[in-house]
């Protein structure tokens, strides 16, 4: 008997083949949303330093720009138009395809649901930053703001910019010498860095831009007075540097007044330690409060309204939400860090990283360092202080590193061909291209406007 192969109970070749469905496309994994609130230096930079994560980001801003602060007393003296500092948000972000851009006020932030809230519409996040910047802080005066307008914005640097050229119209027609003076007396309260720059640049103005320009009031004899309520000027630099800048105010005629606080102000002047000063245009360049990050999340903050965040920048038991900028209170080696624009910018590059690292599988829990890169500040034309690490320098050199360093971190290849050009226009002339002012632009001001009409 023949041996007789095994088989299936089936033979396979009496099987119809049968046809094989193509496998379906793997459904893409959502990748996780974050959500910026807030286009400043903070805000921009995580927006930026997340172009490759796996993310969906979205940035939510007020204004449709971006602002270099720095600047901004420029455009409130008129050397700078307000477009020259500006940078649209969606321009910076056109080529980022995992962004987008949204123009709205956000009211608050339901932590529970994960959703940022603005007004009737609400958007979800996997990951929030909240970097929504600082305002004016009058100190429990919160009346002065009508007298003494800060600056902090376009439309704030606008004002500014009116009330000092309208003083000097106003003051080109006043028949009386004591009213007369108080329109050409200019206050700014408080010396820090924009103080500093913008009693700087009013000297200028009146002393170099304005003098041949009218007929019956000589300019110069425009009264600067800057107040600062402690012992010296510009606390954030050396005291040696401090010095220079002091003396470098006084040869632009610039009066500085220090441990002289501010008691009173109104529309027609400021009390400073015990002395009334007639002045009708008063610029407050004191104190900042962080905006109400803190009451939305219902965190613990500081006396400013800062938020107190980790050492990752995180909110204390979210460790998805990350507050940076002048929005957050962070310290390092016991000492809080300054609210100055790099902070900021070195804060969202980190958490930008943090975020990537998570949404790639990575767990990086690294503190936040902050690298300080040093404090410059200029005062009036070709001159400058500057402290880079042990380095100290003053002058001509301090200018010139001011002007590259601020043209390097300006937004938009435009922005840095027009602001050049206007540079050197008023550097060599003393000519401003900005100084215009509207109609409408005057009938929001109280102060020298009545005397105009």
């Amino acid at each position: 008997m023949k041996d007789v192969p095994e088989t299936n109970s089936v033979d396979e070749r009496l099987v119809a083949p049968q046809s094989v469905e193509p496998a379906r496309p793997a459904v893409p994994a959502v990748k996780p949303r974050v959500v910026i609130v807030g286009a400043g230096f903070g805000g921009l930079q995580a927006a930026r330093a997340l172009r490759d994560a796996p993310v969906q980001v979205t940035v939510i801003d007020r204004n449709n720009h971006h602002l270099f602060q720095p600047l901004l007393y420029q455009v409130a003296t008129a050397v700078l138009s307000p477009a020259d500092i500006c940078a649209p948000i969606r321009n910076v972000l056109r080529k980022q395809k995992n962004a987008e851009v949204l123009l709205a006020e956000v009211t608050g932030v339901d932590v529970q649901a994960q959703r940022v809230l603005m007004y009737d519409e609400s958007i979800p996040y996997d990951y929030l930053i909240l970097a929504t910047g600082a305002r004016d802080s009058y100190f429990g005066h919160d009346d002065w703001a009508k007298f003494a307008p800060g600056l902090k914005s376009i439309p704030q640097a606008r004002l500014i910019r009116s009330e000092i050229l309208l003083a000097f119209e106003a003051a080109e027609r006043e028949k009386d010498p004591e009213k007369r003076q108080a329109l050409l007396t200019f206050v700014l309260v408080g010396a820090g860095p924009t103080g500093v720059e913008m009693a700087g640049a009013i000297g200028g103005l009146a002393h170099k831009t304005l003098p041949a320009d009218f007929r019956h009031i000589n300019p110069k004899d425009a009264r600067i007075v800057l107040v600062e309520a402690l012992p010296r000027i510009l606390t954030a630099f050396p005291e040696s540097l401090s010095n220079k800048a002091h003396e470098a105010l006084n040869r632009l005629r610039v009066e500085v007044r220090t441990n002289s606080p501010v008691e009173s102000i109104d529309s027609e002047g400021v009390v400073v330690a015990g002395e009334r000063i007639p002045a009708k245009t008063i610029i407050w360049t004191a104190g900042v409060r962080a905006s109400p990050v803190g009451e939305w999340l219902g965190a613990e903050t500081d006396r400013a309204g800062r938020v107190k965040v980790g050492s990752d920048m995180t909110l204390p038991g979210h460790p998805n939400i990350f507050v940076i900028g002048d929005t957050a209170s962070a310290s390092q080696d016991g000492k809080p860090l300054p609210g100055v624009a790099q902070v900021a910018i070195q804060q969202g590059h980190y958490v930008a990283s943090m975020i990537a690292d998570r949404a790639a599988g990575k767990e990086d829990t690294h503190a936040f360092h902050y690298v300080d890169k040093g404090n410059l500040a200029v005062i009036g034309r070709f001159y400058g202080i500057g402290a880079i690490g042990r380095w100290r320098f003053t002058g001509l050199l301090g200018w010139f590193v001011w002007l590259v360093v601020h043209l390097m971190f300006l937004v938009g290849y435009r922005n840095r061909v027009v602001v050049i050009f206007q540079w050197l226009v008023y550097f060599t002339t003393f000519q401003r291209g900005a100084r215009l002012v509207t109609f409408d632009e005057a009938a929001t001001l109280e102060g020298p406007l009545h005397r105009i009409r």
